[in-house]
C-alpha cells in the first residue's frame, strides 16, 4: 500500500471528524498495524486497535456460527465521554478503529466520513 495514500487517509480522519482522538488501520488476520495517528499522546491507537481486534474476531465468528449470512458494517462502543467505531472493510481484510470525543463528535457524520474513505482505502491496501 502506498504510504502517501495511508497518510492522506489518516489525516483526512483527523481533519474531518469532529472531536477526533485517534485512528488506526489494522489487518484483521495478522493484527499488523498499517498506520495510526492520534492527537492525544496518552492514547495509543495501535494498542487500542489490538485489543479491539479481539472484539472483531469474536463478532465475525459469532456471525458465522449463527449462519446469519450478514456483513458487519461497524461496531460501536460508547464510553462515558468517547465513542469508538470499528469499521470493517467489505472484504474483511482490515479494520479501521476510530476514537472521538463524544461531546464533540456527530455519530452520523463520523460514520459518513468513514464510509466515504473506506472503499478507497480497500483499493489501496495490498
Amino acid at each position: 500500500m502506498s504510504n502517501d495514500f495511508l497518510n492522506v487517509f489518516l489525516n483526512e480522519m483527523k481533519t474531518n471528524v469532529n472531536g477526533f482522538i485517534a485512528v488506526s488501520v489494522t489487518e484483521i488476520e495478522t493484527g499488523l498495524s498499517f498506520g495510526n495517528i492520534t492527537v492525544d499522546s496518552a492514547f495509543d491507537p495501535e494498542l487500542a486497535a489490538a485489543y479491539n481486534l479481539e472484539v472483531v474476531k469474536a463478532k465475525l465468528n459469532a456471525v458465522k456460527a449463527l449462519n446469519l449470512n450478514q456483513d458487519i458494517e461497524d461496531i460501536l462502543i460508547t464510553l462515558s465521554n468517547q465513542i469508538h467505531i470499528i469499521d470493517i472493510s467489505p472484504n474483511k481484510k482490515f479494520m479501521i478503529y476510530l476514537a472521538a470525543d463524544a461531546t464533540k463528535a456527530n455519530l452520523g457524520m463520523t460514520r459518513a466520513v468513514l464510509r466515504k474513505h473506506k472503499a478507497d482505502l480497500e483499493k489501496n491496501l495490498a
